[in-house]
């Protein structure tokens, strides 16, 4: 144990096992599994095992050892948001419905502006001392604007409601919120790391470049270097497409990082620019998604529960500050988008259903409050409050789904 790789590894199992566990324990609730191991990350950090046991906290988890738990954390993170970028549909989204663009466009406009008034109320006493309103309040209104694109995507799957209109619907409306709401970051990102607004129009310009140059450069020569010659064997062609598509993700994310926007930007752009033919995204997220989810994600949530401190809202007034976070997170998120879906014509139980499933934040919430947290934008308080926040709107969108479902069917039934 007093060996660096040896502690690792021991870390590592615990983890992976408490978050099986927790797993496990979510889907026997009908909820995603990414919920339990979310919770199972809190239970690991100083919320509970902390509290519970210090020494033996203070043994598997000492604070010397955080930073190779966070460089693990933060390749996982890069192989998933390399995921999602694959995942993403490109062509779905340039074909959307009105009512995708009005709903996704409201799911973001609404709870952001919520979030900028909520900072206005809470800067003073609970955000950094040395960081200005704009990045607080530009954070703050992200955090409530992001929805969880792969949780949703699993919530819809596992529900069987793959191919329906609702579903369909709430994919396209998520595809597109999860554009525009790593868009956004990144301009915030830009600006509080700039440190003036000179800086931060330099960093968003060289950001411009950079996407124009993946996306009309790069994309074009990948597809060209990946689809397969006719001289080519099956295995040589797999085998330096998965080296070309690693090359492009490593590469992306350091300039991504160079340029100051955050490596995972990199990283979800470079899943984007994969070419589609030939079943090169299937491939190579089979390759990679196992190990990303199963065992470098729950590290990201371990090392997330490690910085959450449950027992810092030790004072009444502050769980009144996340009462507040609560109702912005909720009224913005679930209330704009199901108004949203309402006014472009859904009947009550599909725009009810769809503001639920785009309220589901779980772990891109995460990422964001993780790179505030980095960044020393938010506080442990407000970041506890904001990692509580995610797991109560995630945690909610199975039983409102229920309630709507039963609500529907009592209602026919007494129709009849």
């Amino acid at each position: 144990m007093q060996q660096p790789l040896a502690l690792l590894l021991v870390q590592i199992v615990l983890i992976l096992a408490v978050s099986r566990l927790f797993g496990t324990l979510a889907r026997k609730i009908n909820q995603p599994a990414v919920v339990g191991e979310i919770i199972a990350g809190v239970v690991l950090g100083p919320s509970l095992f902390g509290l519970l046991w210090p020494e033996g906290m203070a043994t598997l988890f000492p604070k010397t050892s955080l930073n190779n738990l966070q460089f693990l954390s933060q390749i996982g993170l890069a192989f998933f948001m390399f995921i999602v970028g694959m995942e993403l549909d490109i062509q779905k989204i340039r074909n959307k419905a009105h009512d995708a663009v009005m709903i996704s466009h409201a799911s973001i406009v609404v709870p952001f502006f919520l979030g900028v008034g909520l900072a206005y109320f809470i800067f003073q006493q609970h955000a950094p001392a040395n960081v200005n309103f704009l990045p607080f309040a530009l954070f703050m209104g992200i955090a409530m604007s992001i929805t969880a694109f792969p949780v949703l995507a699993r919530i819809v799957q596992e529900r069987k409601l793959t191919g329906t209109p609702l579903g369909t619907l709430a994919i396209t409306c998520a595809a597109a919120d999860d554009v525009t709401a790593w868009c956004i970051p990144a301009c915030v990102v830009a600006i509080a790391q700039a440190g003036s607004i000179a800086g931060a129009l330099i960093t968003i310009a060289l950001a411009v470049v950079f996407v124009f140059g993946m996306l009309y450069i790069i994309k074009p020569w990948l597809k060209k270097r990946m689809v397969k010659q006719p001289e080519e064997g099956g295995e040589k062609m797999s085998q330096r497409n998965v080296a070309l598509a690693f090359f492009t993700l490593l590469i992306g994310g350091y300039v991504a990082e160079v340029i100051g926007i955050h490596m995972l930007f990199g990283a979800f752009l470079a899943g984007v620019i994969m070419p589609e033919e030939m079943n090169i995204k299937q491939m190579l997220a089979d390759k990679l998604e196992d190990v990303s989810i199963l065992i470098l994600l729950p590290i990201f949530f371990a090392f997330t529960g490690l910085r959450t401190q449950v027992g810092l809202l030790n004072e009444g007034h502050l769980w009144g500050v996340f009462a507040m976070i609560m109702v912005v997170a909720v009224g913005g998120k679930f209330g704009g988008s199901t108004l949203a879906a309402k006014l472009v014509g859904q009947s009550w139980p599909e725009a009810l259903s769809i503001g639920a499933l785009m309220n589901t934040r779980g772990l891109m919430e995460l990422v964001v409050l993780n790179i505030g947290y980095d960044m020393g934008i938010l506080t442990p308080q407000i970041f506890a409050m904001m990692v509580l926040m995610a797991l109560a709107t995630t945690f909610m969108t199975g039983p409102i789904l229920d309630t709507v479902n039963y609500a529907t069917r009592r209602k026919a039934a007494i129709a009849l």
